[in-house]
């Protein structure tokens, strides 16, 4: 694949990432999976080629519409996407990351297969201590990114919630009161990831969005088989993909 200005150099690695002179776009998309990452490459960009196979968390580039982008896996967890965003921004010059993920609900009247967008991310994490801020600080979703997911969504005629969303670094909880107490508070659903992306990237002035498919609800104990969620995504990613396109 040819070089493009949407593309950043290649030619260093980190711990993490190794591209080995294959490029990396200045738009990612990062579902948590790296075999989902796989996916949205084979199946939605043309023209791939991989960038990263560290530790299995594959990376590739493509073309969408004829621009470059690139996805590639997150891990699970804060921490995790700590790194490869921060990565992803300081070493690879990446402008917009865009979490396409998978949630569960908190809302009764949210349903399997729903997209929720974050427009902020609460969190139970340490993970903005580093920051040193003097108060609580709330991260918050690119509004370009955030206008242009809602227009979309209302071009493709796609139900959406948008809303806050709980980032926690708990999985099992001990206290089994906790979801209650947030959706009494209006958050719409519970992952592990955004509330990292979004801070890293307000810290570098980037742009970051996070948007997922409903796997689970809470309220009712639903939720989408092991096959139904490797398909469930799709119109996820046909409203982030045309993201690429903004300057």
């Amino acid at each position: 694949m040819p070089r493009s200005e949407d593309m950043s150099a290649t030619d260093i690695a980190t711990p993490h990432i190794n591209p080995q002179g294959a490029p990396i776009a200045e738009t990612i998309l990062l579902p948590g999976d790296p075999l989902r990452a796989k996916f949205i490459a084979e199946n939605f960009l043309e023209d791939t080629v991989q960038f990263n196979g560290v530790r299995n968390m594959l990376g590739f580039t493509g073309t969408f519409n004829g621009k470059p982008i690139s996805v590639m896996g997150s891990g699970m967890g804060i921490p995790s996407i700590g790194i490869y965003s921060w990565e992803l921004i300081h070493n690879y010059g990446v402008k917009k990351l865009i979490r396409v993920g998978s949630i569960g609900a908190m809302q009764e009247d949210i349903e399997l297969h729903d997209v929720i967008v974050a427009s902020s991310a609460s969190t139970d994490s340490n993970f903005l201590s580093q920051y040193n801020l003097p108060g609580s600080y709330a991260p918050t979703a690119s509004w370009k990114l955030l206008k242009a997911l809602v227009d979309q969504a209302e071009k493709q005629q796609a139900h959406i919630h948008v809303g806050n969303i709980l980032s926690s670094d708990i999985f099992y909880n001990f206290d089994q009161s906790v979801n209650e107490r947030w959706a009494h508070m209006g958050v719409l659903g519970v992952e592990m990831e955004s509330a990292a992306l979004y801070a890293t990237a307000a810290e570098a002035g980037v742009d970051a969005l996070g948007l997922f498919t409903v796997s689970d609800n809470l309220v009712h104990d639903t939720h989408l088989s092991a096959e139904e969620r490797q398909t469930a995504f799709r119109t996820m990613i046909e409203l982030a993909l045309p993201l690429n396109a903004l300057d």
